[in-house]
């Protein structure tokens, strides 16, 4: 009798496709069963430990974080191709996240309240579900796995993390710093794919995921169907709208950092850009010159600021995106051994067009023309996704009349769409988002459930 292979979990550096960071064995659906079970009896534990011993734990993490600062930046630019200086501020955001939740253990978890007659009390607490199953993607291999890990630990889960198979050496680097800080079985990362996740998705008490929108809808109607918690944040297909009183050199600016940065391998990636009225014409030339002077190349020089898609697959796809339309900016492929992509600016899409349709992710965007605030938001309005929208004006007071009827969770007012504040609630609306809001405050809720209480004395008459 034969058995079949076990698959391999392969990463390699996208700039550099040759040099392979790992090859192992993916660990299979028993396995991570068997994580999830560990992780699930350490939990009382680490909860039973108390506040001040999981506030010391996170500020350990964030501290070995800070510390490891120039080796986990570089890791991250030779894993998943992140220009130097974006990895040197995604770890940084990565020790802060973790500094920021070391204080949640001591934050209230609940209130009291009168009971509607007679002696006693009626309270209300949050308690954590248990084992926190969090699946998560390549392109912030330190900032995502932090910003669901930290809040989940802080008020008493236990995490089995399923990373990308593109990012398994940063996520083994992440789990080396929190294992040092917590106690066994507490945080686990499980290298993996599709077999892991879903077996994770079967086992968890609770479901956070990052990553495509057909995979976060497979995985939420997984968890939904067991009556498990599960948030999901998925795709976007962001705009940047720009009013004819815009300053014109200063929104170019960020929304070409917004199409380029990173490759444009971000779910707030700018991917449409509406121009209002008379502004588009300084719109189209300022912002072409701007993409034309996009650093693009080695991810680990520090002024790059466009490096390689992830892989492949990846890169082919942008170049198929762009393939047959009118070019303003880019449009090439740089040679090198690398998955490179120039960053490109096209126009005169038809509306059912893939770019104005699906999430590329890859640094291509469209230009398109708007009668009028109105006309933009509809536009804006008109894809499945409704992730964040930049708008760019010198007049708030005009820009406020057509904000509230956009149908994205996240509006950024003269701002690159790009960019998250860790400590406020981040999601999208419509494919971009199934389930509560994470970050800020809100993971606390949402790794946590409702109990109420009603204390009565001994002895008491029913």
């Amino acid at each position: 009798m034969t058995t079949a292979a076990v698959p391999d979990i392969t990463s390699r550096n996208p700039a550099a496709p040759a040099d392979v960071l790992v090859r192992i064995p993916a660990p299979g659906a028993f396995a991570t069963a068997d994580a999830v079970e560990r992780a699930r009896a350490a939990q009382p534990g680490w909860l039973l430990a108390g506040a001040a011993a999981r506030s010391s734990a996170l500020g350990a993490v964030a501290a070995a974080l800070h510390d490891a600062a120039d080796e986990l930046a570089a890791l991250a630019v030779r894993e998943v191709g992140k220009p130097l200086a974006e990895a040197r501020a995604e770890v940084a955001r990565a020790a802060a996240i973790w500094r920021y939740y070391a204080q949640a253990p001591f934050e209230p978890t609940g209130a009291v309240h009168e009971p509607a007659a007679g002696p006693g009390l009626l309270l209300t607490r949050r308690r954590p579900h248990g084992v926190a199953g969090l699946i998560t993607p390549w392109n912030f291999p330190f900032a995502i796995p932090s910003w669901k890990a930290a809040p989940a630990l802080a008020v008493g889960n236990t995490v089995v993390l399923k990373p990308a198979p593109e990012a398994t050496a940063c996520a083994q680097r992440l789990a080396e710093i929190v294992q040092q800080a917590v106690p066994a079985a507490v945080f686990t990362v499980l290298p993996g794919g599709a077999t892991e996740g879903n077996a994770l998705v079967s086992a968890a008490d609770v479901v956070s995921f990052t990553g495509s929108t057909p995979v976060g809808r497979a995985v939420a109607g997984a968890a939904t169907a067991r009556g498990v918690p599960v948030q999901a944040e998925m795709g976007g297909l962001n705009a940047a709208l720009v009013l004819p009183d815009a300053d014109i050199e200063q929104a170019a600016g960020h929304i070409a950092a917004s199409i380029a940065g990173y490759a444009g391998q971000k779910c707030t990636a700018t991917s449409r850009v509406i121009a209002v009225g008379t502004a588009l014409a300084p719109l189209r030339e300022a912002l072409s010159e701007a993409l034309r002077a996009v650093p693009v190349g080695d991810p680990a020089d520090a002024v790059t600021v466009c490096g390689p898609l992830i892989h492949e697959g990846a890169r082919d796809q942008v170049v198929d995106a762009w393939k047959g339309l009118p070019t303003l900016a880019g449009g090439t492929m740089p040679e090198g051994p690398g998955w490179f992509a120039e960053p490109t600016l096209v126009e005169k899409v038809s509306p059912g067009h893939r770019l104005l349709r699906e999430e590329v992710f890859g640094p291509v965007a469209a230009l398109m023309p708007a009668d009028d605030l109105a006309h933009a938001v509809r536009i804006t309005n008109s894809v499945p996704y409704g992730l964040v929208t930049s708008v760019h004006t010198a007049d708030v007071n005009t820009a406020l009349q057509g904000l509230d009827l956009l149908d994205t969770g996240m509006i950024r007012i003269n701002a690159p769409s790009t960019g998250v504040d860790f400590h406020l609630p981040f999601g999208g609306s419509k494919a971009s988002s199934h389930g509560p809001r994470e970050q800020g405050r809100a993971a606390l809720e949402f790794y946590t459930s409702g109990r109420t209480y009603t204390v009565a004395p001994a002895g008491r008459a029913t």
